[in-house]
């Protein structure tokens, strides 16, 4: 029986870059730092686990995934211009003061898509890593 989720991914362009942006913006906290070495089951040379997560939800880690691991090399371009061009979103951020979030990370140079707006679910802002990849940052409306 499934239990929980543990780790999510987000797909990033430079792993070095991803974890600067992750700690020193988010706040997050590194979970894992890990080089698999170069015969990892065919994920290619210098294999590297790294994820993070948020330091009141240890059991969450997300995985900060190079584009290129384990794809072939027309494989991983496309891949990366995805990634590049922001096609993805990685999921949810919660805060208990949307503005406040977005006026803190916006002073530490964090890019938004668009500016805390109410919504029908609450109060959101969507925030851009330095990869491409987007979140939602969510104020939840109280029920």
């Amino acid at each position: 029986m499934l239990t929980r989720l543990s780790h999510a991914t987000a797909y990033v362009l430079d792993q070095d870059a991803a974890l600067a942006f992750y700690t020193d913006k988010l706040g997050f906290e590194v979970r894992s730092d890990v080089s698999m070495g170069e015969a990892f089951e065919g994920a290619g040379a210098g294999f590297r686990w790294l994820t993070v997560g948020p330091p009141k939800q240890p059991d969450v880690e997300i995985i900060l995934s190079d584009v290129g691991m384990g794809r072939d090399e027309e494989t991983a371009e496309q891949f990366r211009a995805l990634v590049a061009k922001g096609a993805f979103g990685i999921g949810v951020l919660e805060t208990d003061d949307c503005q406040r979030t977005y006026d803190e990370l916006s002073a530490k140079g964090v890019t938004f898509l668009s500016p805390p707006a109410e919504r029908p679910y609450g109060i959101e802002a969507v925030l851009r890593d330095d990869s491409g990849n987007w979140f939602s940052v969510t104020e939840r409306r109280e029920v």
